[in-house]
């Protein structure tokens, strides 16, 4: 699964008591251990999709005073090695509640997302193996999916240590990736213009690189003098009075007993602020948190000795008195010095580039065409309705007309008048006729009299 890790991201390892609760820099009272009914302290957001579940499951850990015990006792070595997590066979019957509780939960969470998932691709009517899917998801064990074991809190260790990990690596890529994409652009650009006003751009930019590269010295980071100079500009003390051990001790702005990521890229402000500045147009403030990205590793690389990203009192006292804390040589070299990338690199990143444009050009091109087709179609469906529509119409007025002429004439006064329209309607009394005469008073006509039958003799 993806991740996406901000910039100075807690790492997981601390020594001692720090080393678990580091993962999202949740603050430890050395002096009194949390109580159970104590709210969880926010931390800042890992960007790690289990981040929230990491989080709870460090909060309910440090309720239980064995497992804090054990924890102040080891070292990063049994914690990456898992030898920590068999601890958790001793945690109090409550502790151990609350991680199920918060493992099924997280299940539940994990199911609804590949349901989501499922349901994006309208195939509602496909088999889940939830077992199998739920294997993508490094940070818990889903064989179990009830309890929370120690092979649980071993997986969840090791995915945050290795996720984390990544941060920086990932981070260079990006930049590397800006760097080439504004150069390409560069170059583009500037083909496009005319040979004077080419002229007049590179000149500028010429004159811009120029500008940027005229700043101070840079000193080393993690050098002495560029912790004297904080020293003495930040902190307002006397440079000739400078004690590594005071200047730790005010650096450690959380009292936690280590220099974390983000306390250490604090002491590289003044450095950074002689060569970029967000009022000038040719600093890139992009290129800064990159350089303060490599300032950080240059002091993790020399200073912190375990590797576990955190300075402790014992590394940093132990760095002061390297032979490289004093000899610094022509000081630090800037982005600008050592380049991102190479020709080859940028080449191979313009043909990606040739390559994607000219795939997003077809596809633009494909819905176009489809586009225009369904502007037909739609025509044509208009075209149709119009007709059916006038057809309706027609019908109506036709099926009118004939109500018209099949309903009988009416005279003056609105009285239906009825004439034959057949040979065997009946025919209207003459004038004078028994209209009026009551039924008992008018006169049957009379039949015309009978003929004799007359035989054969009588002929």
């Amino acid at each position: 699964m993806p991740t996406s890790v901000p910039r100075g991201a807690p790492f997981l390892l601390l020594p001692p008591l720090l080393m678990l609760s580091a993962v999202l820099a949740v603050p430890v009272d050395r002096a009194a251990p949390p109580q159970e009914d104590s709210q969880a302290t926010e931390t800042p957001d890992t960007g790690l999709y289990y981040h929230r579940y990491l989080q709870e499951v460090i909060n309910v850990l440090e309720t239980d005073g064995h497992f804090r015990e054990k924890l102040q006792a080891a070292n990063a070595e049994d914690i990456k090695s898992g030898k920590l997590s068999q601890e958790l066979d001793f945690v109090s019957h409550n502790v151990r509640t609350k991680l199920d509780e918060l493992k099924r939960q997280e299940v539940s969470r994990l199911r609804m997302l590949l349901k989501a998932k499922m349901d994006a691709k309208q195939e509602p009517n496909l088999q889940v193996d939830h077992m199998n899917l739920l294997k993508q998801f490094e940070h818990l064990d889903p064989q179990n999916q009830h309890t929370f074991e120690a092979r649980d809190l071993e997986l969840l260790i090791q995915t945050a240590t290795r996720d984390l990990a990544q941060y920086d690596a990932a981070h260079h890529e990006e930049f590397k990736r800006y760097e080439m994409l504004k150069e390409h652009e560069r170059r583009r650009y500037l083909e496009s213009l005319g040979e004077e006003q080419r002229k007049e751009a590179e000149r500028k930019l010429q004159e811009q690189q120029r500008r940027h590269r005229e700043h101070p010295k840079v000193n080393v980071p993690g050098s002495q003098a560029q912790l004297k100079e904080v020293w003495e500009e930040l902190d307002g003390l006397d440079p000739n009075r400078f004690n590594p051990k005071t200047f730790f001790i005010l650096h450690d702005i959380n009292s936690d007993g280590v220099l974390d990521e983000q306390e250490l890229e604090a002491l590289f402000t003044k450095e950074l602020e002689k060569v970029y500045d967000p009022k000038n147009e040719e600093d890139d403030m992009r290129e800064m948190e990159e350089e303060r990205l490599r300032m950080r590793e240059h002091v993790m690389k020399n200073v912190d000795t375990n590797q576990d990203r955190l300075v402790t009192l014992e590394e940093f006292l132990a760095s002061t008195q390297r032979k490289e804390f004093g000899d610094t040589g022509d000081g630090w070299k800037t982005v600008e010095m050592s380049p991102a990338y190479t020709e080859e690199e940028l080449k191979r990143f313009e043909e990606e580039l040739a390559a994607r444009e000219a795939e997003l050009n077809a596809r633009a091109q494909r819905l176009s065409q489809e586009t225009e087709a369904l502007g037909r179609s739609q025509d044509r469906l208009e075209a149709q309705k119009r007709e059916l529509q006038q057809a309706v119409l027609q019908m109506e007025q036709r099926k009118q007309q004939q109500q018209e002429q099949s309903a009988p004439p009416s005279k003056p006064d609105g009285q239906l008048q009825f004439r034959a329209d057949t040979d065997d309607a009946p025919v209207p009394a003459p004038a004078g006729d028994q209209k009026d005469v009551p039924a008992s008073e008018k006169k049957v006509p009379e039949q015309p009299p009978e003929l004799p039958q007359l035989d054969s003799q009588h002929l």
